[in-house]
């Protein structure tokens, strides 16, 4: 398929490849994507010799830069633009309690057996006897056309020598499939998933995290979830959202399934905005029903406090998985604050709520009011038009509030050190009390945002915290 090959670098492999009497090799993700139509930068070169000495031997020639590895055999150049990483062909094999693999120098067909996936194991050629020839040993292009994620070898063997596949395995079928076209894994595939599930723990955290940021990051993220849940990994990774399926019934009343409520906020947030750490808010934003559910026979099934819980359990979830403290912080806000602008959308909307709300998002009220968007889900239309129109409402008022009060990243017009310079006296209980009456009264409209009314506020009600001045 000689269309897929007008790069540079493939004509200059092909003229080393013949000039060394080594057959080269593009293979995996590039030819998987030129073959779907999509762009590709993901440039895997296999030759079937010293991928290094190959790579060096280009980079001379062309005066290009090399970087090796020579623990992996495995060298990167940079080609007119492209970024290249070369490889030997090689075959593995594994002990039980490692996913690093004992490697022996092979054939391309060695190589394309411990490819993870058909789809992953396709090959274009670039010798000069049949450049552009098609490698597809083990029915690539058909799985490609029918979306169908396979493992080239048995599915136990390939999943057990390294469990890290079985995560790959959702991430492409979530990451691969369009409008058109959804990508499923192969029946096989997901039993063995199921039996081989235990095998995650010999993986690092930090790769485990690493998949699941890019499966979050897919276009519709909740297939990638719904896929580990169905594979029998989800419970082993995040048992919190785990925890969240399924419908209890009492007296004939349920509540909804809060899994599957969660996965339409994520798939919500996703077609708003791209940020990580907002679709892990999307993710995360009911895990505390679970530990909140309750039944009142009078109220049905409520889940008070669910915010609260639900954020406090957040940094323990980022720790585990060793995810940036930054983005778990910014998780924590938007869990503990997710209710707020539906609840004001549901009241009425006070300016005093409102100063509130963007005293305790700051910077990340939009992001919150993205969140919050997202979490209107309900299946009945005229009360979706009707959160949604008191929505605007709140959106409204967050401007108005913020020209008016400059709320957003509040701070307090009187300081502890100015408190103490007025009434003469050292760091104390008493300074803090009073700070946070004033801060009360400007967040309840009583005085505004600024120090003049602020210090006039503060000498009003120091006497009833026992301070008078010098």
């Amino acid at each position: 398929m000689p269309q897929f090959l007008d790069k540079p670098v493939f004509a200059a492999v092909r003229e080393l490849s013949s000039e060394l009497g080594v057959r080269a090799f593009v293979i995996g993700g590039y030819v998987r994507d030129c073959l779907l139509g999509r762009p590709s930068g993901d440039i895997d070169i296999v030759v079937e010799g010293s991928g290094i000495d190959f790579a060096k031997a280009l980079g001379s020639k062309h005066g290009c830069n090399v970087s090796y590895f020579k623990n992996f055999g495995t060298a990167m150049l940079h080609f007119r633009g492209d970024e290249i990483e070369f490889v030997g062909a090689r075959r593995e094999s594994y002990r039980r309690e490692s996913r690093k693999p004992i490697v022996e120098n092979g054939t391309l067909e060695d190589d394309q057996k411990r490819r993870d996936f058909t789809i992953n194991a396709l090959a274009l050629s670039l010798c000069d006897a049949d450049y552009g020839a098609l490698v597809d040993p083990f029915g690539g292009v058909r799985d490609l056309a029918s979306g169908l994620i396979r493992t080239p070898l048995d599915p136990d063997t390939t999943y057990s020598d390294d469990p890290l596949r079985m995560l790959r395995a959702v991430r492409f079928a979530a990451k691969l499939s369009t409008p058109d076209l959804e990508f499923k894994i192969v029946p096989e595939s997901v039993e063995s998933m199921r039996r081989m599930a235990d095998r995650l723990s010999i993986l690092s955290v930090e790769r485990v995290a690493e998949e699941l940021e890019k499966m979050l990051v897919t276009p519709r993220p909740s297939m990638a979830f719904r896929l580990l849940d169905e594979c029998g990994l989800l419970d082993r990774i995040l048992p919190e959202l785990a925890a969240l399926k399924g419908v209890e019934t009492v007296d004939g009343r349920g509540h909804k399934d809060n899994f599957a409520h969660t996965l339409a906020v994520l798939d919500n947030v996703a077609a708003a905005s791209d940020s990580l750490p907002l679709r892990w808010a999307a993710l995360l934003h009911d895990i505390g029903k679970a530990a909140c559910k309750r039944y009142d026979p009078a109220l049905g099934w409520t889940f008070h406090g669910h915010d609260v819980v639900g954020s406090k359990m957040v940094p323990g979830i980022f720790n585990r998985l060793r995810l940036s403290i930054d983005d778990g912080k910014f998780v924590k806000k938007m869990v503990w604050l997710h209710m707020r602008p539906i609840a004001l959308a549901s009241d009425e909307v006070t300016d005093s709520a409102v100063r509130r709300l963007l005293f305790d998002a700051g910077d990340d009220i939009d992001s919150l009011m993205t969140l919050c968007n997202a979490d209107i889900t309900s299946k009945n239309p005229a009360k979706v038009a009707r959160i949604r129109s008191n929505f605007e409402l709140v959106k409204q008022k967050l401007v108005a509030v913020e020209e008016k009060d400059r709320i957003r990243n509040f701070k307090n017009p009187i300081t502890g050190e100015y408190v103490m310079e007025v009434y003469g006296i050292p760091p104390c209980r008493q300074i803090g009390e009073l700070k946070e009456a004033v801060k009360e009264a400007i967040l309840e409209g009583i005085i505004g945002n600024n120090f003049q009314e602020a210090d006039t506020y503060m000498r009003l009600r120091a006497p009833e915290f026992g301070l008078n001045e010098k």
